[in-house]
């Protein structure tokens, strides 16, 4: 494992906004290193959110995980998971374009970084989840990982535009994304022809992979974190 190091930055969006980014690098890197977007919860790019991109920077990516909710909250916003109500205007706030504006500019960064430019990946969870799907479909990613992200479904029309392979981690006892959700996703994925990993965790619920949830399960966090890193290498 190596060592990483953190900062915050300010990235110029498209639209005329800032959005900060929070960045985590592997000590060393050159032009075989990856990248991945780190896409956030709900909650904001919080303590876990930060924890799991200086993970990939010690597998020795460089990580960013843009503020989403740059446009509606404070830099550095976060919320508490006893509290969705309190979150719900920031995401309510959210569109597919102020989204694909964010999306491109964390990935234009990347691009100027000392970095593999054909080795740009993304992960989300939860309201990340479903991010992660849309950036397959907008920038030209090698390969991208939802975890239980709610409401993909609605990006279904994405589907024809992914770029890369697309690996989904669903909860089989998560009652806030139903099977049909499910199915619309993957039906919409398989019917254009790409490439993809569906894994429902049965024994898992909505929020697994986060120890900061009273529904973290450490097992399936443990699975699905080793099947991520081996989805990303192999592509």
């Amino acid at each position: 494992m190596t060592h990483t190091q953190e900062s915050y930055i300010n990235l110029q969006v498209s639209d005329g906004t800032t959005m900060a980014a929070y960045v985590a690098y592997p000590q060393e890197r050159n032009e075989q290193t990856p990248a991945i977007l780190v896409l956030q919860e709900a909650f904001g790019v919080n303590s876990h959110i930060r924890n799991v991109a200086d993970r990939f920077a010690r597998e020795g990516y460089v990580a960013i995980a843009p503020e989403l909710f740059h446009r509606t909250a404070p830099q550095g916003f976060t919320g508490s998971y006893s509290d969705f109500p309190a979150v719900m205007p920031h995401m309510q706030a959210l569109t597919n374009e102020g989204m694909s504006a964010d999306l491109q500019a964390a990935y234009n960064w990347l691009v100027q970084q000392d970095i593999n430019k054909d080795a740009i990946y993304s992960v989300g969870y939860c309201l990340g989840g479903r991010v992660s799907f849309l950036a397959n479909g907008v920038l030209p990613l090698k390969a991208a990982v939802s975890y239980y992200g709610g409401r993909t479904e609605q990006l279904a029309d994405q589907a024809v535009n992914l770029h890369g392979p697309h690996l989904f981690f669903w909860g089989g006892l998560d009652k806030h994304i139903p099977d049909e959700s499910i199915n619309t996703v993957i039906k919409a994925v398989k019917d254009a022809g790409k490439e993809y990993v569906n894994v429902k965790i049965s024994y898992a619920d909505h929020g697994f992979n986060c120890d900061e949830r009273d529904s973290f399960n450490e097992k399936a966090s443990r699975q699905a974190w080793a099947l991520t890193l081996e989805f990303l290498r192999s592509q």
